[in-house]
């Protein structure tokens, strides 16, 4: 091929990805210029609203344009990434779950879309600690009390949480197997449904954040924490200081469907991550028992694999499967 062939092909390929870059960038400085969508796949007031709807104000005071949240639940959250994915990759519909439908879900069902390639990371904008918490009408006071109760009494405590394979059940069937005990597991279409059942005693025990708020009222008992021990609880253990294999903290991420621009993921996630470090959004989310966290698109992709592959691992030593 002759040289000056190949230099013009250099040449039109450089001005070609200086244009592309150029036009990116002029589209994130016009974006969001109509109100953007945050599809959220479960019901509302469970932890992924919780989580996400103290956020929406402050984002459209940043950005200037409202954030609409709308719901999609079933399926342990799989129909609203499905929807999701399946959106237009424009920057104006994004979605928000916590880490059980992708880190989990896929492991233990077939599901509609590819965690690693039908998406684009945004933001990992919360965390939180599994609250073990049990109904008042069960006669314990601790985690050891549980455990000898649910050994005594073999038939008599059942597990509320938002699905199969939800971080609620596996934290409890993890506690199961490592304690010798055979807590019964119940799920429910989303955390605030099986929440209304824990709070009424249909089931007795409950493994999710959304007790945060019941725990100080005294409508439940609050026996143990994962990960640290919580700021406002700092004498209740952990579940690592005695049953390690357990111990889990579950995480809730915004994502976009594949091919939105990057500019667009980036100016997002900043926006994000300044209104994850104001005390105001860490106060909301503390009292539904949540905890903001600022970082980069990276960080969400390295927890989402991390995840993927420990409760690939769990969920298979447990035969866990979803048809």
């Amino acid at each position: 091929m002759p040289i000056g062939h190949v230099l013009k092909t250099i040449l039109a390929t450089a001005v070609l990805t200086a244009t592309s870059f150029v036009a990116a960038a002029q589209t994130a400085d016009k974006w969001p210029d109509r109100p953007v969508k945050v599809i959220l796949n479960f019901a509302p007031g469970g932890g992924i609203d919780n989580g996400m709807r103290p956020f929406t104000e402050p984002l459209q005071r940043a950005l200037g344009q409202p954030f609409v949240l709308e719901h999609k639940g079933g399926a342990s959250g799989a129909i609203g990434v499905e929807a999701g994915v399946k959106a237009a990759p424009n920057g104006y519909t994004f979605f928000a779950t916590p880490g059980l439908s992708l880190a989990i879900l896929p492991n233990v069902r077939t599901v509609p879309y590819d965690p690693f390639k039908d998406m684009v990371p945004v933001s990992y904008f919360t965390w939180y600690p599994m609250m073990l918490t049990v109904h008042p009408s069960v006669p314990v006071a601790n985690l050891k009390e549980l455990v000898a109760y649910g050994k005594a009494n073999p038939d008599k405590l059942s597990l509320g949480s938002s699905g199969i394979a939800s971080t609620g059940h596996l934290v409890v069937e993890a506690l199961n197997r490592a304690a010798g005990i055979s807590i019964l597991h119940v799920p429910y279409r989303g955390s605030s449904d099986a929440l209304n059942d824990f709070l009424a005693g249909v089931v007795q025990v409950f493994a999710d954040p959304t007790a945060a708020p019941h725990i100080k009222a005294g409508k439940v008992k609050l026996l143990a924490v994962t990960g640290a021990r919580h700021p406002e609880y700092p004498d209740v253990p952990t579940f690592g200081e005695t049953y390690p294999d357990a111990d889990f903290v579950g995480w809730n991420g915004l994502f976009a469907p594949a091919g939105t621009p990057d500019a667009i993921v980036r100016k997002l996630n900043q926006a994000m991550s300044a209104i994850a470090k104001t005390p105001e959004i860490a106060a909301l989310l503390l009292k539904v028992g949540q905890f903001p966290h600022a970082g980069t698109p990276e960080d969400l992709s390295a927890i989402l694999r991390k995840d993927y592959d420990r409760y690939g691992k769990l969920t298979r030593d447990l035969n866990i499967r979803v048809e």
